[in-house]
């Protein structure tokens, strides 16, 4: 890896993206550029004292990444700090997003502009930063692009709809890109995991609502637990190894199978039947 090559982590500052930005910064001549919007401070002043302790070098830039505005931006900024073909990975982690239903005739029906923000913040945005890095020539040879997603749109949550769609049309962005990338040596994949406690999780749901939360996926999990932040940061810094290259257009399922038992947990409740009727007899 050269040793100006960077890793750009938008959502830098707290959660998901804040870990891969501490865990990607242990790979040797790998400095880091972070964007975050400035609602954990503390965390972002951690995230970067975490980064400079390995001996890399990092910039953390207050902005909101999720707008073709801070696309180019952030962009505008990581050139002036970094140079040109800079960029040995892109790690979209941004989790601005509503809440609520389609259809519902109460408060908590979603608005339009809730519905635009959502696709502007989770989905539109990888574009605008694809072009951003092409158009001022950031991305380093063989460079990897990835977003984020969750198993929302295999099995739906009532009041995700919003996160849902926008989630599933990153997908499709992450497909075309690797076909325009492809030709280019660069990599656009698109790692899912399961949940993971993070502050925007902690934001969204009452103490509760996530002991709830937490005692489901122990009984959904195959591993009898949550993911963590800290175990989905390790393998995003695998996949910018020579090892992961053949990763092109795909969706990773880094999930620990947390959806495999759904049909057996509602078929085993207490009052149901232990087992199915057989079928076909």
């Amino acid at each position: 890896m050269s040793e100006k090559s960077w890793a750009v982590i938008l959502g830098a500052s707290s959660g998901t993206g804040a870990a891969i930005a501490a865990e990607v910064a242990r790979e040797p001549g790998l400095h880091v550029f972070g964007m975050h919007r400035g609602r954990y401070p503390e965390q972002a002043a951690e995230v970067e004292r975490q980064v400079r302790s390995t001996g890399q070098r990092m910039v953390m830039l207050q902005a909101d990444a999720g707008t073709a505005e801070g696309a180019a931006q952030g962009a505008e900024a990581l050139l002036a700090a970094a140079g040109p073909r800079s960029v040995k990975l892109f790690v979209h982690s941004l989790a601005s997003a509503s809440v609520g239903h389609f259809i519902s005739g109460t408060e908590d029906q979603l608005h339009p502009r809730q519905l635009a923000r959502t696709f502007e913040t989770m989905a539109h945005s990888f574009v605008y930063w694809a072009q951003a890095l092409v158009a001022r020539d950031l991305l380093a040879p063989s460079a990897r692009l990835l977003g984020l997603t969750n198993p929302l749109t295999e099995s739906l949550l009532h009041n995700g709809g919003a996160i849902t769609a926008a989630k599933a049309a990153l997908e499709i962005y992450v497909r075309h890109l690797a076909l325009e990338f492809g030709p280019r040596g660069h990599r656009v994949n698109l790692l899912k995991f399961g949940t993971v406690m993070t502050p925007a999780l902690r934001h969204v749901y009452s103490p509760e609502v996530l002991s709830r939360l937490e005692e489901a996926h122990r009984r959904m999990n195959p591993a009898g637990r949550m993911c963590t932040v800290e175990e989905v940061a390790r393998f995003v810094s695998t996949l910018v190894g020579d090892e992961a290259e053949w990763f092109n257009g795909a969706t990773i399922d880094f999930t620990g199978g947390m959806t495999l038992r759904l049909l057996d947990l509602v078929l085993n409740e207490p009052g149901r039947a232990s087992s199915p009727p057989a079928s076909g007899k």
